[in-house]
């Protein structure tokens, strides 16, 4: 039933012939990507349209779907540098085709959600979150300490028109869905729009503690597993380590690594990308995994807490949902390294149950997306098709 009290129907079966998932561009497997694994699994015959592609950068799961992409495609190096290209999404994402399509499912955290249907179509935008860059996070991707003076000024006009765009296409989503209560919040703000919450899949049973004290136990080493990005606040991870003179290991790559590294001491070990048998082991063997930065929902922190280790995550963001203070971590009220680093002093003392830590993450798992997001989706085509 909806609000009302009037029955929906299960219309999906007889409605829905042809499906398409878009998602901004497949570039390598994050967090976002995941989610869209699950999403390709739920979709198999789904035609899978995005801005950009790396072959091989993602899953084969992902990979068997007939792929669409745009022309950003063809653009120099667009593999590479197709961040540069942003001006050039909104124009590139509209001219996707998909009139022959009954359901769309968007997997968007930038221009995703802004394609344009059919009359008869309906779209569920699965938000990873409204443009940072574009929105509130404008200072910590171009700001003048990181693209220049010049850079600076020139690019502020330019993600003002494109988070005006952004929320004047909000009307194109006929549902979001967010993955967290903290980006639904940020949704009702710039989009003016209500979601529903799908929390999204982490693999828990892959990712569990394994036979950690039999292959030498935890060591006293903090572990970061991101891309090395700006608003991930890695630089503040690597100057809590300092000031609690703990060794720090740090997962992932990005455009801040160089930078990074300059600010680096001998006890802090850049890793590269791993595989995720190789993450899991690392989870295992780490003393906490830190979250620094503000995350919309945070798969890392999840799948840590799914191997029983504790996570010291900023008090703000996804985190607030997935961690629970003194019991499976600890939550920094504020950001700084100092502040930071009397964390990582607080949950070295704390004698926190591996078992208890792995049960809370077990709420994140796989098959609660997979039920959910299927009722989602079966009821914004239901309540569509009542306004018809």
């Amino acid at each position: 039933m909806n609000a009302s009290g009037t029955r929906i129907p299960s219309l999906e079966p007889r409605v829905v012939r042809s499906v398409a998932i878009v998602h901004d561009w497949l570039t390598g497997m994050r967090g976002g990507e995941k989610v869209l694994e699950a999403i390709c699994e739920l979709y198999p015959a789904a035609t899978l349209y995005t801005l950009v592609r790396i072959p091989g950068a993602v899953s084969n799961r992902i990979e068997r779907h007939a792929i669409r992409t745009s022309a950003v495609q063809w653009l120099p190096g667009a593999g590479r540098r197709y961040r540069q290209y942003l001006p050039l999404f909104p124009a590139a994402v509209e001219m996707f085709d998909l009139d022959r399509h009954d359901l769309i499912i968007s997997s968007s955290h930038c221009a995703a959600k802004a394609v344009i249907r059919s009359g008869r179509a309906t779209h569920i935008c699965y938000c990873h979150s409204p443009m940072r860059y574009a929105w509130d996070q404008f200072p910590a991707y171009f700001g003048p300490d990181r693209v220049g003076r010049l850079a600076h000024r020139l690019l502020r006009p330019v993600m003002a028109r494109l988070a005006r765009w952004d929320a004047a296409t909000a009307g194109r989503v006929d549902q979001f869905v967010a993955n967290s209560a903290y980006v639904a919040g940020r949704i009702r703000r710039y989009y003016n729009r209500r979601s529903t919450i799908v929390y999204p899949p982490v693999d828990t049973a892959f990712y569990h503690p394994g036979n950690v004290s039999g292959s030498g136990g935890r060591d006293r080493t903090f572990l970061v597993v991101s891309a090395l990005v700006p608003y991930k606040r890695i630089d503040v991870a690597i100057e809590a380590c300092r000031l609690a003179r703990m060794p720090l290991k740090i997962v992932g790559r990005g455009p801040e690594e160089a930078q990074l590294r300059l600010l680096a001491g001998p006890d802090v070990e850049f890793l590269g990308w791993r595989t995720d048998a190789e993450i899991r082991d690392l989870y295992g063997r780490a003393a906490a995994v830190l979250l620094p930065g503000v995350e919309d929902f945070g798969m890392v922190p999840v799948e840590a807490q799914a191997c029983g280790t504790p996570v010291v995550a900023l008090r703000a963001g996804g985190a607030c949902e997935t961690v629970q203070h003194e019991a499976t971590g600890v939550l920094v009220e504020g950001g700084s390294a100092e502040e930071f680093a009397a964390g990582l002093s607080s949950v070295s003392r704390l004698r926190l149950d591996p078992a208890a830590i792995r049960t809370n993450a077990e709420r994140y798992s796989r098959e609660r997306f997979m039920t959910d997001f299927q009722a989602a989706v079966s009821t914004a085509i239901a309540e569509r098709e009542l306004e018809r």
